[in-house]
């Protein structure tokens, strides 16, 4: 997106890639204000071709060759028994430990540590380990010795007495079968429906896969999201982490059910035509050391930095080193493996800013372009990103990316090509602030039209970006959702039908007109959280000591979109409504934004886009009658209205007229003419022309 606060222009952006060496790299073909930072970006880009070039050992396999590590690591049935491999390069000695043997050491169950190498086997025959047993390994090194859950596991259980996590056995008779094969996600536009399974359902507990597969799955599909963005799927030993703590990065949590489950979660909304992005964490790592990596064999730094950047300051967790290959074999296997063993169809990384910088972003300002490039930057991170997202295109070319990026960095969903990092997107992570501050500080008379067009406009036209008003950040407790900061308890006094005062009508006006100019502006794709298209009440907090390990706020209460007699159905029909306008226009994440006016004065503003006219009234208390467009000479017909009655509005417009447009002989030769409209105070319409 564009920096904020220097809104550096850019140039149009070309295609082909430099020729020649004095040609510019495509990044500054695109943006020439980066002129001056072009050897640092062909520097990144350089690194991310000799590292390529590296693990491909020039071109002889592929990255997908060697990203590999989830197939010889961990614990995996053969035909003649089982074989166990670990890295550990520090351990002097490598047991299993289970309910196979005590939980003892035994030399049956040892290691050996294969020469030359960093890396530990160990062969059984079949009838030594069943599905379903668990284990650990029992690890020593040079001082001392400890437990520890095997780094490349694919399965972690907690017992529900002693909350102990172990590494399970898993292998079921009956191998998972996919129903359904080659799905190939939409894209035009992408509509997202980030949700988070445990919380996904009415009751106080943890959601399973199956439940949301069951109740959540045929909303999702309803409603018209084409996507979801599932969380803490890796798992993790806090509940209330939301995921972002993991400690086991190829085991999909137990919490919610079994491996296969999952896939029949993932598989079912392939049929329904819903393609699923998973949220992952390779920004950080929990600091646990008997659950996760923190020092899995003696050695705290084997998969982390040393020394001051080994923990995160504001995270309380564990860095990677990303210029260790241990490590980038390790994450970029983990991609793989998640996009072929579970058939995720691609990933929203979280942290990115985090990883870009030695900083981690804290603290910093970034105002200007040379922020980007003052020496802070961390290129082994910058490297492995963009190896990582070359491996997941590489694997499924139809993937999905997304960078949860804050700092607006350039190039970041750019192509490799051009000296980008290769995500297909990046968050608008400026527009849920943008609307957040207006909420907060600016009275319904002061929210300027030309304001809220230039900021969900506000991006780097070279690179597609996923718009939203709020997601699960926003809804986090010690926040508010956007709803909460409209109504606030009214909402618990105020939101039956018919019982709704001044402050609930004004939070359904605006809750619908956010979302509408928001999804309006999209040049890649839209994000939701879960429930929040219908106005979900209060925040989310997981069970902590602090409230009593309550599951009272951390669920969906889908029973109040349910209820016709409450408000929340409006919110909810119009959400749906209003994607419906969207996805029936060819195209539309493509097509180009036309301003047609704006006026701070009036809070009027119009755009157009392909054949849909987007007209919004911010004022308060000023409705206009007969406001006039210079528009498309033709007819056109409202196919969305904020303020009809079926979704919570006054209804004081007649959408079921068909507006013609009025001559004007000084706009003839521009074919245009005036198309003039009713537009009611706190509202918005769309039409469509014929």
């Amino acid at each position: 997106m564009v920096n904020k606060k220097s809104n550096k222009p850019v140039l149009k952006k070309t295609a082909t890639r430099r020729s020649a060496a004095p040609a510019h790299i495509g990044l500054v073909k695109n943006d020439s204000w980066l002129e001056p930072f072009e050897d640092a970006i062909r520097g990144r880009h350089d690194h991310a071709l000799w590292k390529l070039n590296q693990l491909t050992q020039n071109g002889k396999r592929t990255l997908s060759d060697f990203a590999t590590g989830h197939l010889y690591y961990g614990l995996h049935k053969q035909a003649r028994g089982w074989v166990f491999r670990e890295w550990a390069p520090n351990a002097t000695a490598i047991y299993l430990i289970g309910d196979f043997n005590d939980w003892k050491e035994d030399e049956k169950y040892q290691c050996k540590r294969i020469e030359g190498t960093g890396n530990w086997e160990l062969r059984l025959k079949e009838k030594d380990l069943k599905h379903g047993q668990l284990y650990k390994m029992k690890v020593h090194w040079d001082g001392g010795e400890g437990e520890r859950i095997p780094a490349w596991c694919r399965r972690v259980v907690q017992d529900e007495e002693t909350k102990i996590f172990s590494a399970q056995v898993w292998n079921p008779v009956v191998p998972y079968v996919w129903k359904k094969a080659g799905f190939k996600p939409q894209k035009n536009p992408l509509l997202i429906y980030e949700c988070h399974v445990g919380m996904g359902q009415d009751a106080e507990k943890v959601g399973t896969y199956n439940e949301f597969r069951e109740n959540v799955l045929p909303r999702v599909a309803k409603d018209g999201y084409n996507c979801i963005q599932v969380m803490a799927i890796q798992e993790h030993p806090y509940y209330g982490s939301f995921g972002y703590h993991v400690s086991s990065f190829f085991a999909p949590s137990s919490r919610f059910g079994t491996p296969e489950e999952l896939k029949a979660l993932i598989d079912e909304a392939h049929r329904l035509g819903i393609a699923v992005i998973m949220d992952i964490v390779h920004s950080h790592a929990v600091k646990n050391e008997v659950e996760g990596l923190g020092n899995l064999a003696g050695d705290p730094n084997q998969f982390f930095c040393a020394g001051d950047r080994h923990e995160h300051p504001a995270w309380d967790s564990l860095c990677f080193d990303y210029g260790n290959d241990g490590v980038k074999h390790f994450l970029l296997s983990n991609c793989k493996y998640w996009l072929e063993e579970f058939h995720f169809d691609g990933f929203r990384f979280d942290g990115v800013t985090s990883m870009l910088y030695y900083s981690h972003g804290l603290g910093e300002a970034f105002g200007g372009y040379g922020d980007y490039f003052n020496g802070h930057e961390d290129d082994e991170a910058i490297c492995y990103l963009t190896l990582a997202n070359l491996l997941i295109h590489e694997v499924n070319p139809n993937a999905i990316t997304i960078a949860e990026e804050v700092s607006g960095m350039p190039g970041l969903a750019a192509k490799f090509e051009d000296g980008g990092f290769g995500f297909d997107y990046r968050m608008a992570m400026n527009i849920p602030d943008y609307w957040i501050k207006t909420i907060k500080e600016l009275k319904d008379e002061d929210w300027k039209p030309s304001s809220i067009f230039w900021e969900v406009k506000n991006r780097r036209p070279d690179e597609k970006t996923i718009s939203y008003c709020e997601s699960h950040d926003q809804a986090l407790v010690g926040d508010k959702t956007i709803i909460f900061r409209l109504i606030d308890a009214d909402m618990y006094w105020h939101f039956k039908k018919g019982d709704e005062n001044e402050v609930a009508r004004r939070g359904i006006a605006l809750h619908k007109m956010i979302r509408l100019v928001t999804l309006a502006a999209i040049n890649g794709g839209y994000l939701n959280f879960m429930g929040n298209e219908f106005g979900h009440p209060e925040w989310i907090d997981f069970p902590r000591e602090g409230n009593g390990w309550s599951y009272k706020y951390a669920r969906r209460q889908w029973n109040l979109v349910d209820n016709k007699e409450l408000c929340y159905h409006w919110l909810g029909d119009f959400d749906r409504e209003m994607l419906s306008v969207v996805k029936g226009q060819k195209n539309f994440a493509r097509t180009a934004i036309q301003e047609i006016w704006h006026n701070d004065s009036d809070q009027i503003l119009a755009f157009m886009r392909g054949d849909l006219i987007f007209v919004f009234n911010f004022s308060p208390s000023k409705s206009y009658t007969d406001y006039g467009f210079l528009v498309p000479t033709g007819s056109y017909d409202v196919v969305l209205n904020t303020d009809a009655e079926k979704f919570g509005g006054n209804g004081l417009a007649d959408d079921t007229m068909t507006h013609f447009t009025n001559y004007d002989p000084v706009y003839v030769n521009d074919h245009k003419e005036w198309l003039k409209l009713y537009i009611p105070a706190r509202s918005a319409v769309v039409l469509k022309k014929n």
